[in-house]
């Protein structure tokens, strides 16, 4: 039994493919591992705000000096870490913009990256604090950056998995439907992906 944090950046919905590969990788898992819960971040529709004044104030404000508006500037980043850290299992949806994450992924990793929650330093040494569990990242692209040309260019992949190893999380499987807008290869991008999904 496996508590399962499935966090959607795609704002297409159910026609996202990389919504589509997330909920298939959700659904595997929890047949794997019956009495499984799914909880469903969907970060189009209530996305996190991106980092202001005031959130960088209330990260520095000593826990004892908290006024009301430090606690709610905390608010919703102290939730998404408490969410994080309970999860057994990560499925991230990761559709590729501009070769970069979704500004939406990109927010909710800005606050659940949290030094003394996430992460510390350990003499001198970054430390991950939320060891343990297992990401699946579906990941959908235009293009094919598994191999081939493109490959250099591959920094949402790369950066999702480093940002993850970070706070401790080195069980990493990357699912990818690509080529989606490449004639030959979008038609079967998405099966050929499903097909690939091993749960471990």
């Amino acid at each position: 039994m496996k508590n399962i944090l499935h966090i959607i950046s795609s704002p297409r919905g159910e026609a996202s493919v990389s919504v589509q590969l997330g909920n298939t990788i959700a659904q595997r898992v929890t047949e794997t591992f019956p009495g499984s819960t799914v909880t469903q971040l969907d970060l189009s529709v209530n996305p996190f705000p991106h980092i202001d004044g005031a959130y960088i104030t209330a990260l520095f404000t000593p826990p004892e000096l908290a006024t009301p508006e430090v606690k709610a500037a905390l608010k919703r980043s102290d939730e998404a870490v408490v969410q994080l850290l309970e999860s057994d299992i990560l499925v991230i949806g990761l559709p590729l913009y501009n070769l970069g994450v979704s500004s939406t992924l990109k927010s909710w990793i800005d606050n659940v990256v949290r030094a003394g929650q996430t992460f510390r330093y350990k003499d001198g040494v970054p430390d991950g604090l939320a060891k343990g569990k297992k990401a699946y990242i579906a990941v959908a692209s235009g293009s094919v950056f598994s191999e081939g040309p493109m490959a250099a260019f591959d920094y949402a992949v790369t950066y999702l998995t480093g940002v993850l190893n970070f706070i401790g999380i080195t069980d990493i499987n990357v699912v990818r439907a690509e080529g989606l807008a490449i004639p030959g290869l979008q038609a079967r991008a998405l099966e050929k992906a499903i097909e690939a999904i091993d749960i471990v």
